[in-house]
């Protein structure tokens, strides 16, 4: 028998050599790898035109591929697909419901599609209802929605067959602060408590700065970065707080070490190059009389990477 340590669980998503040349001979993706392990919450990101929606596209079977495999939890899609969707939830970026039929039945009618019986399917229909926060509302039309409400439905009809493998394209898009923050903490959750890998792609990155451990960055058909979060960050030679100050200033303070800007009489922009101590800068705004209220980054960090990386404007769309 062999030894349970021994065996190795396949990652929940693995591509290769993944192509796509669509008839005007337009190559949208030319040969990529990705390996997504499971229980990880993993970013894809990239310009319009990169191939981001392709890929995403092709993994839901929406798009045929020219080339390359692809495996959902250790299933060949080419060679059992309906077993390989049964583990995916997907959650697109348009509505893809009829505004007609009721919140609660469109949960239902993805349950009955995946097999599930219908009283379990009631079950976990009102309880995905539940978390996300429209219980009440699961016996109206769904068209009587917010846009927000809209979007939480269509994560709840995702996930209602308990799939392992959760992808979202821009879930957020269009929804309000406090909505969108209540997603991503319900979202967070889901992969940690439950171990749900999830695959999110966004145009708010500050979103995946934030949530996902792992960035892959797609530009012109290729992938240009996969890395951990944290190591992608670390390239970064330099950052730019803004600090909102105690008191008001007629001048920036002279800092050893460090550049300073004045913003206005409540606000500087110190500049911190790679290795550079966070605490000497307090240590001398402090010898100087200037106290800090609060602090915050200039600009997000993982923006500023993937426009060197990729050379294209910050907004990441379908």
């Amino acid at each position: 028998m062999a030894n349970d340590s021994m065996i190795q669980i396949p990652p929940a998503l693995r591509i290769e050599g993944l192509r796509k040349v669509y008839d005007d001979g337009f190559e949208a993706l030319k040969g990529i790898d990705l390996t997504v392990p499971q229980g990880e919450f993993y970013a894809v990101l990239g310009p319009n035109g990169a191939g981001k929606s392709t890929t995403i596209g092709i993994v839901c079977s929406l798009v045929r591929k020219t080339a390359g495999k692809v495996w959902i939890n250790g299933i060949d899609v080419d060679e059992d697909f309906a077993a390989a969707k049964r583990s995916v939830g997907v959650v697109p970026q348009e509505f893809n419901f009829s505004l007609f039929e009721k919140v609660r039945d469109i949960v239902l009618n993805s349950a009955g599609y995946q097999g599930i019986p219908r009283s379990e399917a009631v079950d976990r229909a009102d309880y995905y209802l539940d978390r996300l926060g429209l219980y009440d509302k699961r016996n109206i039309q769904s068209r009587g929605l917010s846009g927000g409400m809209k979007r939480r439905l269509m994560i709840a009809r995702a996930l209602v067959h308990d799939p392992k493998l959760l992808i979202l394209d821009e879930p957020t898009a269009g929804v309000d602060i406090q909505l969108r923050r209540g997603m991503m903490d319900f979202l967070s959750e889901l992969n940690e408590n439950q171990g749900t890998t999830i695959i999110l792609t966004t145009h708010y990155l500050e979103e995946a700065e934030a949530l996902c451990r792992r960035v892959a960055i797609i530009n012109r058909g290729e992938i240009v970065e996969d890395t951990d979060t944290k190591s992608l960050l670390s390239q970064l030679n330099t950052v730019t707080f803004v600090l909102d100050l105690a008191n008001r200033i007629k001048k920036p303070p002279q800092l050893t070490e460090f550049k300073c800007e004045m913003v206005d009489e409540m606000t500087l922009e110190v500049v911190l190059e790679k290795g550079q101590e966070l605490n000497q800068v307090f240590a001398e705004l402090t010898a100087a009389g200037v106290g800090v209220l609060s602090m915050r980054t200039k600009s997000n960090r993982l923006e500023e990477l993937f426009i060197g990386l990729t050379g294209q404007p910050t907004e990441v769309s379908a």
